[in-house]
Parts: structure tokens; C-alpha cells; sequence
């Protein structure tokens, strides 16, 4: 048993798929296939149940998934303590979030308080963040929903209310709020499953026992508010992008909706155990120490847009 049969194994158990699994690995699928089936005679037990090219993992994989990964986990976090420790006055952070947008404000300030520092920054959906923080791909993830898995810990960075965006001259343009079965037949402009905005949409329309109809779907949650002004549908827009744009001036009016918990809570993630260089320690304070734009000082909510004077 090697290391690298335990990569191979931690791949497919989490594909449980040996083609995408071989795609990830950049490996030709006879090569993965052996390597596993070497590793499970070294331990004279079946991990996987087969069907074909799709694999299940069984209950003795699942008990033997959870000591690979503990492992990996600690030689992937001594090799970058290494890295740190050689690297003297450097360090390395990474950080997944949804948008981009959330986190450049901050960003921006980080570096200039520590402009040695070196900042990986992707963008990914919920379940691509919770991958890369098991895998060690990323130090924190700055989510708009919960993320799946064990040892996990998250810090509430901010709560928003989550308007309803619509193009100017619609006929919901001036209300001060509307209910969802009021928009059941509106079209929608929203972001594929697995982003924060798609998932609040469903979850406020089942309450109803409704389906939204979607006329733009995509992965860019921060494009919504483009696509909304040129008339393609409405769309759910956090309280922090109508104060983001107010000076770019996107044509699209504000609604509040009356639906219990229509808001998004930013939260930092990191896995509980993860080794933390010193600059991604310093940027975990840095970033639960700064205000998000979210956080606005109590009050009466802000208007919603009026229509123009006749």
C-alpha cells in the first residue's frame, strides 16, 4: 500500500465513478482500475460494490475512507507547514466564494495590510467549496449557505435582507411589497442549482407549494442584476448589491418580499482540524474583524424605488 493507491482510492470513493475519477487524475481508466484493485488485495477486502464503471463504496470503504482522509489530510498539512516554515516572511491563503464580488472590498484591504501575502482566490459553488476544504484546496470558504460535511465550523460574518430586483417600467415597479404568489407566473433570472440564489428561490416557492419559472439561468450570481435590467425576468438581489450600485446606476427597481426568512447570512467556513498557515490566521481575523457591506446599522428598512414623476 502507497500513497498513491490512497489518492486513487480517495478520488473514486468520492466520484464512486472510475471515468471521472481517471479524468480527475489525469489517468487512464485500466491503470485506475488495477491500482484499486491492487489496493484491495493488499487489504484482503472489497471497498467498492461494481457495476460496470460506476462504483459504490460499501461499508468497509466507508470505515477505510475516513482513516485515508484523516491522513492525507495531516501529510498535505506538514508539507505546507514545511513550505511556510522554508518560506520565511511569506505565506500562502485560499479562499473560495460564490461571487467574487462579496469579498474583493476586503480583499483589497487585506493586501495592502500584508502585501507579501500570497492570496488564491476561486470561485465556486456549495458543493465545489465544501470538495475543496476536505481536499485542503482552500483555508476558508466565505458561503451564502450552509456547506455539507463533518468538521466544519463557520463565523456569521453578516445578515441581509434579499430584495426582489425588476426591470424598470414592470408593473410590480413601486410597490413596497409583494407576496410570492403574487410573482408565480413571473419569469426568473437566477443562477444553476448549487448557488445561494437558486436555493433561496426554490426554498421560498415550495413553501408555497410553487415552482418558479426561470428564463435565464448561469453561474454568475453578481450578472443577475444585468440580465434583470434588460427586461429578461426578476430576480432575487441581496440588499448589498442595490448599495454596490447605486453609482452605476442599473436600471432596475427594488421590491421587498413578504416571505418569512428571505435573507442571505455570509458566514466564513474552515474545517475545524486544517493546519492554518500564519498568514491565513492573520487573514481570519483580518476578515471577521472588518464590516461587510451587509452589516447596516438598525433602522427602518430602505424604500423601495418609486416610479417616475408623470
Amino acid at each position: 500500500m502507497d500513497l498513491l493507491q490512497l489518492r486513487y482510492f480517495q478520488a473514486v470513493a468520492r466520484y464512486e465513478h472510475i471515468s471521472r475519477a481517471a479524468e480527475e487524475l489525469h489517468v487512464a481508466q485500466p491503470a485506475l482500475s488495477r491500482t484499486i484493485a491492487r489496493l484491495e488485495a493488499d487489504l484482503g477486502t472489497p471497498l467498492f460494490d461494481r457495476r460496470g464503471r460506476r462504483v459504490r463504496l460499501n461499508q468497509y470503504g466507508a470505515v477505510f475512507l475516513r482513516h485515508v482522509d484523516r491522513a492525507l489530510r495531516e501529510l498535505d498539512d506538514g508539507r505546507r507547514a514545511l513550505r511556510d516554515a522554508r518560506d520565511t516572511g511569506v505565506g500562502r491563503v485560499g479562499v473560495a466564494c460564490e461571487t467574487l464580488l462579496t469579498i474583493t472590498p476586503l480583499l483589497g484591504g487585506f493586501r495592502a495590510a500584508h502585501p507579501r501575502a500570497d492570496v488564491r482566490l476561486f470561485q465556486s459553488n456549495a458543493r465545489e467549496m465544501s470538495r475543496q476544504l476536505r481536499a485542503g484546496e482552500v483555508d476558508f470558504c466565505v458561503a451564502s449557505q450552509p456547506l455539507t460535511g463533518t468538521g466544519l465550523e463557520c463565523v456569521e460574518l453578516a445578515r441581509e435582507e434579499v430584495l426582489l430586483a425588476v426591470p424598470r417600467g414592470h408593473r410590480l415597479e413601486g410597490r413596497e411589497s409583494v407576496t410570492i404568489p403574487e410573482i408565480a407566473d413571473e419569469p426568473f433570472v437566477t443562477t444553476r442549482p448549487g448557488h445561494w440564489q437558486r436555493a433561496l428561490l426554490d426554498r421560498l416557492f415550495a413553501a408555497e407549494g410553487l415552482t418558479p419559472r426561470l428564463s435565464c439561468e448561469g453561474d454568475e450570481p453578481a450578472a443577475s442584476q444585468d440580465m434583470i435590467s434588460v427586461g429578461l425576468g426578476i430576480g432575487l438581489i441581496p440588499a448589498m448589491s442595490r448599495q454596490a450600485r447605486t453609482e452605476t446606476s442599473v436600471p432596475v427597481a427594488w421590491v421587498h418580499l413578504d416571505a418569512p426568512d428571505c435573507h442571505r447570512v455570509l458566514t466564513l467556513v474552515q474545517s475545524r482540524d486544517a493546519y492554518l498557515s500564519e498568514v491565513a490566521l492573520k487573514f481570519r481575523e483580518f476578515i471577521i474583524g472588518r464590516p461587510f457591506m451587509a452589516h447596516r446599522p438598525p433602522g427602518p428598512r430602505p424604500e423601495p424605488s418609486l416610479p417616475p414623476a408623470q
